[in-house]
């Protein structure tokens, strides 16, 4: 069993300001319900986690309704720190799973698909990505971000298997990690000119960003290929969400 995490102190983008008058992300409507909730449910009905803790706008996010095993507190000013907050109330040190509030098409087959695959190998940092073809076979239309590799097209997750131990050492290069994560030619610069010009060609391979991610973050790493499209597909602007609503119209 694993405790997670959620990350749902994001304030409302200018991009999404027109399509609601929701302040923070999290709390944006999905089906009569804010898309935090969704994202809780999902984790709980994997029957692999423990406790969920959400952190964010506790006033707020008492006032949701999440499954019986949630704990909710304040967020932190930025990403980072929320993570911290979540990791210190833990009590343990062991693996946690680490999850932005913005993916309400998370499910538990998605869930417990990557936490199998984390099994195979040891790390203390596992990050999904998703082939582009299978992303786009399954949502048509969907606008994501992809970077193109040896082994094929691809874009990334939001869910994340992480060490608590390692958030500290990690932190000032996460941050600009996670400020990039949208710009693949910047994070390619993070990594070294010599990846630019491989991410350019396109022969960059997943094992050399695996060692070479590990080294710039001092620990062990491990890239988790999904055939699940709901881990990555995060709302941040009003395509998504009309996306995600109209999925969800069609679930009903």
């Amino acid at each position: 069993m694993f405790d997670a995490i959620i990350l749902a102190g994001g304030e409302n983008s200018k991009k999404l300001s027109n399509c609601t008058t929701e302040n923070f992300e999290a709390l944006i409507e999905i089906a009569g319900r804010p898309m935090v909730t969704f994202v809780a449910r999902a984790l709980a009905e994997s029957k692999q986690v423990d406790r969920i803790f959400v952190l964010g706008p506790s006033d707020q996010l008492r006032r949701c309704e999440f499954p019986p095993n949630t704990i909710i507190l304040d967020g932190g000013a930025t990403i980072i720190d929320t993570i911290r907050r979540g990791m210190a109330a833990l009590g343990h040190v062991r693996k946690v799973l680490v999850a932005t509030a913005d993916i309400p098409l998370l499910t538990a087959e998605a869930v417990n698909h990557f936490l199998s695959q984390c099994a195979n190998v040891e790390a203390e940092l596992y990050y999904p990505i998703v082939p582009k073809d299978v992303n786009e076979r399954l949502y048509p239309g969907n606008k994501r971000t992809y970077v193109r590799l040896r082994e094929g097209v691809f874009t990334g997750g939001n869910l994340f298997l992480v060490c608590p131990a390692i958030v500290d050492q990690c932190a000032q290069v996460a941050e600009k990690i996670i400020a990039n994560r949208k710009n693949p030619l910047k994070l390619c610069q993070m990594l070294g000119w010599s990846f630019v010009i491989r991410f350019l060609l396109g022969t960059l391979r997943l094992r050399d960003v695996e060692r070479r991610v590990a080294n710039l973050l001092g620990v062990s790493g491990a890239v988790i290929q999904s055939p699940y499209p709901e881990l990555g597909i995060d709302v941040d602007k009003p395509s998504d969400l009309e996306l995600v609503r109209a999925t969800f119209s069609l679930r009903v």
